[in-house]
């Protein structure tokens, strides 16, 4: 019965959060579902394996989660990343419509900035370029997901992203952790979404579709935001870089020294830095709070008997543990709608046992590093997904006109070569 109920509670959960409700109520909500059919006492269910499961995650990851969107918001609003983001347009050019909104998404995540605010600094520019392209409007979501929610976040070596440092505490890795199969899944699953939205835009053109303005896009308040030389984005954004990756820093670290030289190139916009900064430190409460409770929700799962049942059908699923822990991950990350809460929920549980059986047969713990990473990036981006919502909400899309961009680039491609590359990767590699 408390097997079932696990999938029960899953299936409320994310039908919950599809349906916009907070998870910060529907986590504790669905676990108390769990805990009942489970056996266990509601009351100690709730204040001792709930909370102690989501406090654990919150101190581990609040650091990183605040300075994260600090970071993000101190380059967004002295206009760092703007300039950035029209130095790489200029020089890629309106032709190339789909590359000149792509490759600035993810060189901005690669660069340690928050998805959130990629997707706020670069629609307006997206939206110039697909007007002056003549791209209908409503393919450019899809090219926006497939550059901040795609493979920087998740398979390029060296990630910033929360999605590429999680799966270091479990299994003593680096940011850096299997690059060959890094660079093979960026390979795998970002050249066919670029095949796929040229190819869609190519459909558009030959069934006659256009741009099409947008009533509630006021173009003048964002020409209005600060913007400067192109250096003062792509300085910080290399010593994030730099300082994780070559000097081997703390994420902490890293993410202090981007601040601090953002905010020093930006002397001159004094007045916008403390603001900047207070506005990301109360931004990141949702996103941790947010993750933290998905997290909560896992404890309790993992504390009734049927998970036991279900960790040993994970462990004896056909192929490798590889596969095993690439459909543990990607489970957990769609029934959550985060990448970064499936995967710690999925890891909390059965991380101690892969990395065992890992030792046993002789598969890398970076290996284990990078299929997690990966596949947290796959059903993660389902309808009810925190960062798909917001992406519409800006772009003034419905799901209708621009999910299936979205779902093609950042869920069907990454999840069918997340499990083709654990499968192979565990039998043959």
């Amino acid at each position: 019965m408390s097997l079932a109920a696990i999938f029960i509670g899953l299936a409320l959960l994310m039908f919950l959060a599809f349906r916009g409700h907070s998870i910060i109520w529907v986590a504790p909500v669905c676990a108390a579902f769990v805990a009942l059919c489970g056996g266990l006492n509601l009351l100690d269910a709730y204040t001792n394996t709930y909370m102690q499961g989501a406090a654990d995650y919150f101190k581990t990851w609040f650091p990183a989660f605040m300075l994260g969107a600090v970071y993000g918001k101190v380059m967004d609003l002295t206009g760092s990343a703007r300039s950035l983001g029209s130095k790489l347009v200029s020089w890629i050019g309106a032709k190339n419509a789909m590359l000149a909104v792509v490759l600035p998404c993810m060189l901005m995540t690669y660069g340690g900035i928050s998805l959130f605010v990629v997707v706020f600094v670069i629609y307006p520019m997206g939206y110039a370029i697909y007007r002056a392209a003549d791209i209908p409007r409503t393919k450019l979501p899809g090219a926006i997901a497939c550059g901040a929610f795609g493979i920087t976040m998740t398979a390029v070596p060296g990630s910033p992203q929360i999605q590429n440092l999680i799966p270091m505490q479990f299994y003593g890795t680096q940011p850096t952790a299997a690059p060959a199969l890094s660079i093979v899944a960026c390979i795998l699953i970002g050249l066919p979404a670029l095949i796929w939205l040229q190819w869609d835009i190519n459909k558009g053109r030959k069934a006659g579709l256009h741009f099409v303005e947008d009533d509630k896009f006021v173009e003048a308040e964002h020409k209005e935001m600060p913007s400067w030389h192109w250096l003062a984005g792509l300085i910080p954004i290399i010593v994030v870089i730099v300082l994780l990756n070559v000097v081997k820093t703390h994420i902490v670290v890293a993410l202090l020294g981007g601040i601090i030289v953002c905010c020093l190139m930006n002397l001159n916009q004094a007045k916008v830095l403390l603001p900047a900064i207070s506005e990301g430190a109360n931004g990141s409460m949702t996103a941790i709070m947010n993750t933290s409770c998905a997290v909560g929700f896992g404890t309790v799962v993992k504390a009734v008997p049927g998970f036991a049942v279900l960790t040993d059908a994970m462990l004896n699923m056909p192929g490798s543990i590889l596969f095993s822990e690439a459909v543990a991950v990607n489970v957990l990350a769609g029934a959550t709608g985060s990448a970064s809460g499936g995967m710690s929920i999925a890891l909390t549980a059965l991380a101690p046992k892969y990395l065992e059986i890992a030792n046993q047969v002789g598969i890398s713990p970076d290996t284990l590093h990078r299929i997690a990473s990966i596949s947290s990036g796959g059903l993660d981006s389902l309808p009810h997904n925190g960062a798909v919502l917001t992406l519409l909400a800006v772009s003034h899309c419905t799901h209708k006109e621009s999910y299936w961009g979205i779902c093609v680039t950042t869920v069907i491609i990454p999840v069918v070569m997340s499990l083709v590359l654990a499968l192979v990767w565990g039998l043959f590699i």
